[in-house]
């Protein structure tokens, strides 16, 4: 594999970052937050985003100038479902393609999450030794971020109903992310089949490229948009069944000409099949066949969309290496694009595989209607155990009335062994419409997953779980075997 080397004339990169004035004590602002972040270790207290917040207290500018000594700039990366795992692809495949990336790889997506982890990373001068800088922000935070720094680059993967305590009305999600679309100095890639995310082409400034990463027609039913879920739920006597995963949908161009005007938007990359670890990808009219690491349908889209951005960040790389006489300067090949991905791995939480007692444990995230979807038609439950924790605290959000828009009658037949979480009982009340049996039920998440993992040893296990419940869990499990270091959970 051939590393790219990278254009270190910066100079086409000040319109992407805001300017602001370097405090004189701009010189002990990386020890003041490390020794924020010793403090909060030693006591147990404030969290790992706490050394961001400090420091965005006393040196505001240190995110602005740190990130714009990047020669690629950044790439954002944001949307309901996806942010952690692509983030962790795209992060992977630039550096196996030869690039210096700095990511914010345990999910804290906030911008003080960035903060905090570029703590981490530059020296006490705050030199900060990457090319480019690939970046998690969840969609609120994503608007504070982009007033402070302009990404290079910008992913936009989904908009679902998600948190909407928080959120509101999906179609504020959407404005949300218009303004990064607005923001970004270079390239915007787009989902194209969902038609919120493709809409925002409108609003990227004049100068930026717009590109799109799609699905083949027979693939949509593994993937619905928003619009494409029914909120019917499958009761005796109710209106209709829920759709599952595998419904077929309307055709793609009736719902994307809706947003945008038109029945077809060129996708650079397009993900053509799906099989067990195997996905095809479409790149310039040809097929690339690999397999991968990754768990779950649902993330072999996620990579269509990384390496579409992937793809556009090699691309400008090489055009600038070339623009200074460097050598080498010739652009990845999409063969080293389909080597890259193939060698993913899963970030945590996220279809990550624990060993316990000689039983895989596999960790899901759930989060909203569509992916808990896509996680249950992702993971067959035959010949395993399964286990669903539901929290509802402020990383979860409050209002669990999501649960309803699921379809758990694929659980029917091999039952749920352990529910946990606080929200419990309303979990079992949930499967019980759906007639499904549940063996146990614990709201003592500890207790909960010690006892579920231990039972049955060799037996495959699947835990569903939303975001503080998959924190917790591994916290746990981290105390029954080894975990590997995420920072976080433990």
């Amino acid at each position: 594999m051939m590393a790219s080397n990278v254009s270190r004339d910066v100079s086409q990169d000040q319109s992407s970052v805001v300017q602001t004035c370097k405090p004189w004590y701009a010189f002990a602002t990386v020890a003041a937050g490390r020794f924020v972040r010793f403090a909060s270790r030693v006591t147990k207290h404030g969290g790992s985003a706490l050394p961001g917040k400090v420091v965005e207290k006393i040196d505001p500018g240190f995110l602005t100038r740190t990130l714009g000594q990047l020669p690629l700039g950044v790439v954002l990366v944001s949307g309901t479902n996806g942010k952690t795992t692509t983030t962790r692809m795209v992060a992977s495949m630039l550096s196996d393609l030869g690039l210096k990336v700095f990511t914010n790889p345990t999910g804290s997506n906030f911008v003080r999450g960035v903060v905090s982890a570029l703590l981490t990373e530059v020296t006490l001068g705050g030199k900060l030794d990457a090319d480019i800088a690939v970046l998690e922000l969840d969609e609120a935070y994503a608007v504070h971020f982009v007033k402070q720094v302009k990404p290079r680059y910008a992913l936009l993967l989904n908009v679902m109903r998600d948190q909407l305590d928080r959120f509101g009305e999906i179609d504020t999600t959407a404005k949300l992310l218009s303004h990064v679309a607005a923001a970004t100095t270079g390239t915007v890639v787009l989902n194209r089949e969902d038609p919120r995310i493709a809409a925002l082409a409108a609003k990227a400034p004049a100068g930026t490229t717009v590109r799109y990463f799609g699905l083949a027609d027979d693939l949509r039913h593994y993937f619905p948009s928003d619009d494409d879920m029914a909120t019917t739920v499958s009761v005796e006597g109710a209106a209709g069944p829920l759709p599952s995963a595998r419904t077929p949908l309307s055709p793609r161009s009736e719902l994307r000409g809706a947003s945008t005007g038109t029945a077809e938007l060129p996708a650079d990359v397009t993900l053509t099949a799906v099989g067990d670890h195997k996905a095809t990808f479409q790149m310039d009219g040809q097929g690339y066949a690999t397999d991968v690491k990754l768990e779950g349908v649902y993330n072999l889209y996620n990579a269509a969309a990384a390496l579409a951005v992937v793809r556009a960040v090699m691309q400008d790389n090489a055009a600038a290496s070339k623009a200074t006489a460097a050598a080498n300067a010739c652009a990845v090949s999409a063969d080293e694009l389909i080597a890259a991905v193939s060698r993913v791995t899963p970030a945590f939480g996220r279809g990550e595989v624990i060993d316990v007692n000689g039983s895989p444990v596999e960790l899901l995230l759930v989060k909203n209607p569509m992916g808990f979807r896509l996680s249950l038609a992702s993971f067959d439950p035959a010949n395993a155990d399964t286990m669903i924790a539901i929290n509802d605290e402020y990383a979860d959000g409050r209002d669990m009335s999501w649960l309803w828009d699921v379809d758990f009658t694929s659980l029917r037949a091999s039952g749920v062994a352990m529910v946990s979480g606080v929200r419990a009982w309303d979990m079992a009340l949930r499967l019980g419409y759906d007639q499904v049996p549940v063996a146990d039920t614990n709201t003592d998440l500890e207790q909960a997953v010690t006892a579920f993992v231990n039972a049955n040893p060799g037996t495959r296990k699947h835990i569903y779980c939303t975001y503080t419940a998959m924190l917790k869990t591994r916290a746990v499990l981290g105390r029954i075997t080894e975990v590997r270091d995420a920072g976080v959970g433990k």
